[in-house]
C-alpha cells in the first residue's frame, strides 16, 4: 500500500469513528424510547455528490440503506448555491425517506473554508403523527397522518418554528416530537463539525479524493466477492400471512460477473390496507441480506452498494406507489430477506441460514378515545420485541433478536416508566426454536396488561403467525407467532385494532426460527445443554432428537 492509499485508510477509518459519534448524538438526546432504548436510527456521511461514504454501525437497514438514496434525492432538489451554513433540510415522504410517515430525515451541508464539502444524514422514527396513528387500518397515505414534502427545517441556524408547530399540533406525543426533531439536528450538527475538524486535522479542503478511495475500493471489493459466486438465476416464493388474505411474493436473482440483479415480478398486488411496501424500503432490505452473504466484511457505502439492483413491477405490494397506505411497511417488508435468501441458498446453499421470524413484533399501543375525553392518561407508544433467527449452516440460530431490523427489544422498566402499561412476564419460548441439526433461535413469551383503570388500545401488525419460518436441508420449522387476550382466549389475527380491557393481559409470542440439517444429527452434548438450560422440552428431545431417556 502507497503512503497516499495509507493516508487515505486513515481518513477511512476516522470517517467510520465520525459516524458512529453521530449516531450515538442522536440516541442519547432522543425523547422516544423506540428511539433511545431500541435504536432505530441511522446516521451517515455524504459526498458532495450525494454518494454516502460512511454508515454508524447503529441503525437499522431499512433507514440505513433508504437514507443512502434519500441524500441523493435531496441533493438533486435543492441548489447548492443556495445552501448556507446552518442550513437542514427536512422530509417523511415515504417515497423518499424511509417508507413511512413516522420516519423523519434530516440532511445537512457540511460547510469548510466557506464552501459545501459534503453532506451529514440521519433518521429516526418518531412515535406518533396523527391520523389512524401506528397501525395498519389506513385506507390511503392520507389517513396515516402528517407528510412533510421535502423543506428547510433550520435556516442558517434559525428554527422553522411553524413547522415544529404543524408537527406537534399533528400528534399524540407533542414533546416527545419535538424533543425528537431536536435530537435529529444534533445529530446532524455532531456530524458536520466532526466532519470539519477531521479535514482540518488532516490538512484537506475538499473530501472528492477520499471519497473517489472509499467508493472505488468497496465497489470492487464487492464486485471481486460476486465473482466468486456462481452464475445463472434461481427463484423463490415466500407465503406470508398478509392482512386480507395469504399474500405470496416472488424473487428471480441473477448473479452476473460484476452485479447482481434482484427482481420481484410475480409478486401479489397491494392490500386495502397499511402493509404495503414502497420499493426503496423493499430495496434495502433485500440488499442489505445479499450484503450479510457476499462480501459482508467490506464497509457499507455507495460503492459497495452500487452493484446490486432491485426491480419490481409497479403497484405489486414490495412496489406500492402513492397514495398507497404504507404504516405498518417493515412487516413485509422485514420478510424480504428470507424471500432473498429462499433464492441464494439454491445458489450457495453452505453459506444460507434458515428462515426466521424477521418480522420484527412492533406492538405499538395508546389510550383508548374516551381515556382522552374524560381527562384519563394519554400517551402513545410503540414497543418493539423479536423472534428467533434462523439456524445457520454451522451455529444454532440467536434467540430473542432483531435480524434483519437491528432494532433492539424495548425495556420492561423503561417502558413502564413511560406509560401506563404492566409487564407481568416476560422469558424465552420453550420449544419455540425449530429442530435442525443447528437449532433456530428462540421467540418469546410475554404477558402485559394497562396499569390503570383504563383500556389498551394495541395496533396489530406482524407475521408468521399463518406461516412459520421454515428450516433449511432438512431441519424443521420454528414455532408460529401467537397472540390472545388471556390464557382462555381465542387466538388473535395477526393484524388489526385489538382492544384490551382493563384487568385483561395480552399475551404475546413472537415466532421462532427454523432448524437447520436433519434434527437426528444433532450433537448429543448440545441437546443436554437446551435441556438444562430450559430452551427444549424433555418431549421434545426424546421425540424430535431421539434422545434417550
Amino acid at each position: 500500500m502507497s503512503k497516499t492509499d495509507t493516508r487515505l485508510q486513515v481518513m477511512w477509518n476516522r470517517l467510520l469513528a465520525v459516524v458512529e459519534e453521530q449516531g450515538q448524538a442522536l440516541i442519547r438526546a432522543a425523547f422516544s424510547p423506540i428511539v433511545r432504548e431500541c435504536g432505530d436510527i441511522s446516521a451517515g456521511i455524504f459526498d458532495i455528490q450525494g454518494r454516502m461514504l460512511a454508515q454508524a454501525v447503529t441503525g437499522t437497514p431499512g433507514h440505513i440503506n433508504t437514507m443512502a438514496e434519500a441524500v441523493k434525492t435531496l441533493r438533486g432538489r435543492f441548489e447548492l448555491q443556495n445552501m448556507k451554513p446552518g442550513d437542514i433540510y427536512l422530509t417523511n415522504d415515504p417515497w423518499i425517506a424511509s417508507g413511512h410517515l413516522n420516519d423523519f430525515l434530516l440532511m445537512m451541508p457540511v460547510f469548510y473554508n466557506a464552501r459545501v464539502v459534503g453532506f451529514t444524514s440521519c433518521t429516526s422514527h418518531l412515535v406518533d403523527l396523527g391520523g389512524l396513528g401506528m397501525g395498519p387500518e389506513g385506507t390511503d397515505i392520507y389517513d396515516e397522518g402528517l407528510c412533510i414534502p421535502p423543506c428547510k427545517l433550520m435556516d442558517q441556524g434559525v428554527l422553522n418554528a411553524l413547522l415544529m408547530e404543524i408537527v406537534k399540533a399533528n400528534s399524540r406525543e407533542p414533546i416527545a416530537n419535538e424533543g425528537d426533531v431536536y435530537a435529529l439536528i444534533a445529530c446532524c450538527e455532531t456530524g458536520a463539525a466532526r466532519l470539519a475538524g477531521m479535514m482540518d486535522e488532516f490538512g484537506i479542503d475538499h473530501l472528492d479524493d477520499l471519497a473517489d478511495y472509499i467508493i472505488n475500493t468497496s465497489y470492487r471489493g464487492t464486485v471481486d466477492a460476486i465473482a466468486e459466486l456462481p452464475k445463472g438465476r434461481w427463484r423463490s416464493v415466500l407465503k406470508v400471512d398478509g392482512y386480507e388474505k395469504e399474500i405470496d411474493l416472488h424473487a428471480a436473482l441473477t448473479i452476473a460477473d460484476d452485479h447482481v440483479l434482484l427482481d420481484f415480478s410475480g409478486t401479489s398486488g397491494l392490500s386495502n390496507k397499511g402493509i404495503n411496501v414502497p420499493l426503496n424500503y423493499a430495496t434495502a432490505y433485500s440488499v442489505f441480506a445479499l450484503r450479510c452473504i457476499i462480501g459482508p466484511d467490506i464497509p457499507n457505502n455507495a460503492g459497495s452498494l452500487a452493484p446490486f439492483r432491485v426491480t419490481a413491477p409497479s403497484d405489486c405490494i414490495l412496489n406500492a406507489q402513492p397514495p398507497a397506505p404504507v404504516a405498518m411497511r417493515h412487516t413485509l417488508g422485514q420478510m424480504t430477506p428470507d424471500l432473498v435468501y429462499g433464492c441464494l441458498s439454491q445458489a450457495v446453499p453452505d453459506k444460507v441460514p434458515a428462515e426466521g421470524a424477521s418480522c420484527m413484533y412492533d406492538l405499538p399501543l395508546r389510550h383508548v378515545a374516551e381515556a382522552a375525553l374524560n381527562g384519563g392518561e394519554q400517551f402513545a407508544l410503540e414497543l418493539v420485541f423479536n423472534g428467533g433467527t434462523g439456524a445457520r449452516p454451522e451455529l444454532d440460530g440467536l434467540s430473542a433478536t432483531a435480524f434483519p431490523s437491528g432494532v433492539w427489544g424495548s425495556q420492561i422498566e423503561t417502558t413502564e416508566a413511560v406509560a401506563p402499561v404492566l409487564f407481568t412476564r416476560r422469558e424465552l419460548r420453550q420449544d419455540s426454536g425449530g429442530p435442525g441439526r443447528y437449532r433456530g433461535g428462540l421467540g418469546q413469551h410475554i404477558e402485559l396488561r394497562s396499569a390503570n383503570d383504563e383500556d389498551l388500545m394495541v395496533f396489530l401488525s406482524v407475521e408468521r403467525v399463518l406461516n412459520p419460518a421454515k428450516g433449511r436441508h432438512g431441519g424443521m420449522a420454528g414455532a408460529a407467532g401467537r397472540i390472545r387476550i388471556g390464557h382462555d382466549g381465542a387466538d388473535l389475527p395477526s393484524k388489526g385494532e385489538v382492544r384490551v380491557k382493563a384487568g385483561k393481559t395480552l399475551i404475546f409470542e413472537t415466532p421462532g426460527g427454523g432448524g437447520f440439517g436433519p434434527p437426528q444429527e444433532r450433537n448429543d452434548e448440545d441437546i443436554q445443554r437446551d435441556l438444562d438450560e430450559g430452551l427444549i422440552s424433555q418431549t421434545a428431545a426424546r421425540r424430535i432428537y431421539g434422545a434417550k431417556p
